[in-house]
């Protein structure tokens, strides 16, 4: 069942295209990534899905309803995290929790206490005292808290350490085990990596790819080394195998993946002794995307 549908949205300033025709789709109990440089389109979508920004053309829809016209309903089952949190100054990092968790009528203490712990967060402290992580931390615990049905994450591990990113990784794996849907943006493509079911590629206001990783890896090259007993004859000319060459270790190059069976039903003819292969990572797709278009 879809949480989300963005069905051909464009958003204009003026003359200045920031989406052009974008689509996409959240599922209940999905965590979709949504990566791009910045300046891509990112956060525009989320200002359209939050209700801040009216499309131009097209339509967004959160739980079946206009993101635009009923956005005041729709909040109350959103939880928002963006890159860069603002806090009231003169309150402490509990009372803005708790303000937030009573927005949305919930009111499970233990589950806030064991967030808090979890994140390493000092509650008692006015938010003006606070680092930008821990600024980071009282937003992270406020959503996670607040029992919503749809989390719209916009780099929300900016300025944490890598311990509070792992538990701020559980966090989301067990929103989803909950049935919660998750939009997820960021630019680090391993936390994407770790955490998505489906990811969308944008550039300059549009969609160039979505599909799981594993579709997404069929676009791109495994790298292997391989060591056999005798030489590996016409492999240079095969087109599906790239930058090629014979080092001290064996024999390495990357071939695309969906020709990956029959390169290595070829190399075994000459009787393998030994084969590792490396699958193509979020960032290597990513920067491929990004150079071919």
């Amino acid at each position: 069942m879809a949480m989300v549908n963005v069905n051909n949205v464009t958003k204009k300033f003026g003359k200045f295209t920031a989406l052009d025709q974008l689509s996409l789709t959240v599922n209940e109990g999905e965590i979709y990534g949504f990566i791009g440089p910045n300046g891509a389109g990112k956060t525009t979508t989320i200002r359209i899905l939050l209700g801040i920004l009216q499309a131009t053309k097209g339509k967004a829809t959160i739980f079946g309803q206009d993101a635009w016209r009923h956005a005041v309903e729709i909040h109350k089952r959103v939880a928002y995290v963006p890159g860069d949190v603002n806090l009231w100054p003169n309150l402490t990092g509990g009372e803005v929790i708790d303000l937030f968790v009573k927005l949305r009528r919930s009111n499970h203490k233990s589950h806030r206490e064991n967030l808090i712990n979890r994140f390493d967060l000092d509650p008692t402290k006015k938010c003006r005292t606070y680092s930008k992580g821990n600024r980071q931390k009282v937003a992270l615990v406020a959503a996670f808290a607040s029992d919503a049905d749809f989390y719209i994450l916009d780099e929300p591990t900016s300025g944490l350490d890598p311990l509070m990113e792992s538990v701020f990784q559980e966090c989301v794996m067990e929103a989803r085990k909950e049935g919660k849907s998750i939009l997820l943006s960021s630019h680090i493509l391993s936390e994407v990596e770790k955490l998505c079911d489906k990811v969308s590629i944008i550039r300059q206001g549009k969609i160039i790819d979505t599909g799981t990783l594993t579709e997404l890896r069929h676009l791109t090259r495994t790298s292997i080394l391989v060591q056999t007993e005798r030489p590996v004859d016409n492999l240079a000319q095969n087109p599906n195998v790239h930058d090629m060459k014979v080092t001290p270790g064996g024999l390495v190059f990357s071939v695309d993946t969906e020709a990956l069976g029959s390169v290595i039903s070829h190399v075994s003819e000459f009787n393998i002794l030994n084969l590792s292969s490396t699958p193509p990572t979020l960032e290597e797709l990513f920067m491929r995307h990004y150079q071919q278009q």
